[in-house]
């Protein structure tokens, strides 16, 4: 059992952004340091000090006190330490844990192996001395501990909460892009909703979505513990817990809410979307607040004058995930911005979104901006004061009036920054260039830009009359204000010099994938639409998929499988969508077999062989690892086409595929199918690709790279490697 005056170490982590208020606030709760780290804080605290964060932080993700910590660098290491420990100071032999890690050493690199090596550490602790072992609940573990490593140490901890504490027990349904209840928390913070609340001021939120701002604000205004409402702490089963301090901070946290239970509210949420709203009326009711709070359904055009002389605006309103949704959101926040301004002298306006231009549709300069962290996106909190009535300055009356004449007015094109004029120049030279090329060949897809300029490191492709704009992620290195201004210059640069409405124009960011992601949906619009390659009619999706279902590179290989095919058994390897299975199908090939992991990507071929009215029972469909398929099939082609990932480690999938190391077995377990005077052309991306020694010494090799390169790609040579490979002549 943990000593009552023993002082722990404990870590709580926090969305960026708020760490120095997590800081203040735990030192306000009575720790005795707490010293702020990007994304958690540092702090020194006793049992019943943590115990009191546990239930009254309303910004902490999660509280770890500290257990043990030591050097550890390979798994001997994190053994050794972890067999040396007292676990039956914390759980019972048949009790059930969760293991948590973060953090890597140059011999623990995968974080998911690090928990298992934990995890078997403990439980074989427990079953040497004990003969029985506990067991693992991922719902409502007994001890839920969290390794972190860091520069060659370990610090091993356990999760005070048993999860997150953003999880406070009134939100069982969300809206649209909900904030975590620990952000809305920090966003009152920074508004000084805490001391406007104690002054009676009123509070309003026009775009409540599921109430999560409403019910926070509640909570502070009332003096309620957040971690009253949770069914379960996790404390509550570690063996080291102390119950009666425990129930006697539950107790005090009670009678404070008690206490405070008659302060006048003056809190209202509206939203013109009725889901939101009965999602937000379901949380306030198991909040306990529902009859304290006013609900509205309406669009921010309809929104009425202030309910009150003085009051808070704070809002999370819709800002969308990419700069292509500012055209549509711009009306929204100028028609809040309007609205205020009219109908509500003297209040405080706090307004938080990712984009800038959204913020500054409000005519008013803010006095205050706070860079906050809404899950993977940067987002700013913008604090506002609107001016009184009769009192709007000149600034203010000279905003509007331009904002009137510029909708009387036709919409010209948008000035350029001189680095987005540099942009466009660049970007009109490479589509002069191309232009004969496109034109001789009937190309309708094909990249326009990548990364000419360093400064912008963006891929830009075109598929017909819509744009697809890929944008490398920017090193640690860069500012990130300076890469988004560097982006929003392109963006603006792109209707202009390509001649295509912003709505047309797709956005994503490129990075390396793992696993299953390169599979996920982005969004859900369900824009399939064709585009010809040669006699060939292929469906791409640029909205819904990191990719968009063609991969532009292989223009050239797949057009030479449609030469090559004629008469030909088709085999096609990691097939994706199928584009070169149905330009061989459609050169004349007499069967085609198509074989993926992907049950996404098998349908969409099947789309495209539809598309071009190929019969199905010629052309068959495979789901499944093609190592394992290889391995089993014994079928004999004439032309193979195999394009494996970088690396994959797939879920459904035995171990992980790595192209340079496994290219022997792909190839050779493919030459085996192979006719003994067939053709297999073997393609990857790697950029530091070397075909092995051996391959070459068995077979007919022969690099072909640099002649599968169109002039789109020429400036990359580096996209792709590809080779011919063919059965010696005996």
């Amino acid at each position: 059992m943990a000593l009552l005056n023993q002082v722990y170490t404990l870590h709580a982590t926090c969305s960026r952004g708020l760490e120095q208020l997590l800081a203040e606030e735990l030192l306000a709760l009575g720790f005795t340091q707490a010293r702020p780290r990007v994304g958690r804080v540092l702090g020194e605290a006793t049992l019943a000090q943590a115990y009191r964060a546990l239930i009254w932080s309303r910004l902490a993700n999660r509280l770890h006190l500290q257990l043990d910590e030591a050097a550890v660098n390979d798994a001997q290491d994190l053994n050794i330490w972890l067999s040396g420990l007292d676990w039956s100071e914390h759980l019972l032999a048949n009790g059930s844990l969760l293991i948590d890690a973060s953090g890597t050493t140059p011999q623990l690199r995968n974080t998911h192996d690090t928990a298992l090596r934990v995890k078997d550490a403990i439980t074989d602790w427990f079953r040497e001395r004990e003969g029985e072992r506990p067991s693992v609940d991922r719902d409502r573990p007994d001890v839920r501990l969290h390794l972190r490593l860091e520069k060659g140490k370990a610090q091993l901890s356990l999760d005070l909460g048993g999860g997150s504490l953003h999880q406070r027990g009134y939100r069982l349904q969300a809206a649209k892009a909900p904030l975590k209840e620990n952000l809305a928390a920090g966003l009152l913070y920074r508004a000084g909703w805490p001391e406007l609340a104690r002054q009676g001021y009123a509070l309003l939120d026009p775009f409540c979505g599921s109430g999560t701002l409403l019910a926070e604000a509640a909570f502070i205004a009332r003096d309620i513990a957040p971690g009253l409402l949770r069914p379960w702490h996790g404390v509550e089963t570690w063996l080291g817990h102390r119950p009666s301090i425990w129930q006697e901070l539950l107790d005090e946290a009670q009678e404070r809410k008690e206490a405070a239970a008659g302060v006048a509210l003056q809190l209202e949420g509206s939203d013109m979307d009725p889901r939101a709203l009965q999602a937000a009326k379901g949380n306030l009711e198991r909040a306990g607040l529902l009859e304290e709070i006013t609900l509205v359904q309406r669009p921010i055009q309809d929104l009425p004058p202030a309910m009150a002389e003085k009051g808070l605006v704070i809002t999370n309103p819709p800002y969308g995930e990419r700069l292509e949704d500012i055209p549509s959101l711009l009306p929204i926040y100028t028609e809040l911005g309007q609205k205020l301004l009219q109908g509500y002298p003297g209040w405080r306006l706090a307004l938080f979104t990712q984009h800038k231009e959204l913020a500054f549709r409000v005519p008013l300069k803010p006095y205050k901006t706070y860079p906050l962290q809404n899950a993977s996106l940067e987002c700013q909190l913008y604090l506002f004061e609107l001016p009184l009535a009769g009192a709007e300055d000149q600034q203010v009356a000279q905003i509007q009036r331009k904002q009137q004449e510029r909708a009387e007015q036709p919409e010209k094109p948008k000035e350029l920054t001189e680095g987005g004029q540099m942009f466009a120049n660049r970007l009109k030279k490479n589509l002069k260039k191309l232009s004969r090329w496109v034109k001789r060949e009937g190309v309708e897809a094909y990249r326009v830009y990548d990364a000419d300029l360093p400064e912008y490191a963006l891929a830009i492709d075109l598929y017909g009359d819509r744009v697809h704009v890929q944008e490398y992620a920017p090193p640690a290195s860069i500012d990130p204000d300076k890469a988004n201004q560097r982006l929003a210059d392109a963006l603006a640069a792109l209707p202009q010099v390509l001649e295509v409405p912003a709505e047309r124009i797709h956005l994503k960011q490129r990075r390396r994938q793992t696993g299953k992601q390169q599979y996920e949906k982005l969004a859900g619009q369900g824009d399939y639409f064709p585009v010809r390659e040669g006699q060939a009619q292929l469906l791409v999706n640029l909205s819904d998929y990191l990719d968009t279902g063609l991969f532009l590179d292989h223009r050239p290989i797949r057009l030479r499988l449609f030469r090559e095919a004629r008469g030909k058994r088709f085999l096609n390897l990691f097939c994706y969508t199928g584009a070169a299975t149905v330009q061989a199908a459609l050169g004349g090939a007499i069967r085609s077999t198509s074989v993926d992991l992907s049950k996404t990507y098998l349908g969409w071929l099947e789309h495209n062989l539809q598309l071009n009215q190929l019969n199905p029972r010629h052309h068959t469909v495979v789901q499944a690892d093609c190592r394992d398929w290889l391995k089993q099939d014994k079928g004999s082609y004439d032309l193979i086409f195999m394009d494996p990932p970088t690396f994959s480690n797939s879920k459904r999938m035995q171990g992980t595929l790595d192209i340079q190391r496994d290219q022997n077995e792909l190839v050779n377990l493919a030459m085996q199918r192979l006719s003994s005077d067939g053709l297999l052309i073997f393609s990857n991306n790697l950029r530091g690709f070397k075909i092995s020694e051996e391959l070459q010494a068995r077979y007919e090799v022969k690099d072909i790279s640099r002649q599968t390169l169109d002039p789109d790609f020429e400036r990359n040579p580096r996209i792709h490697q590809c080779f011919e490979i063919r059965n010696p002549v005996l």
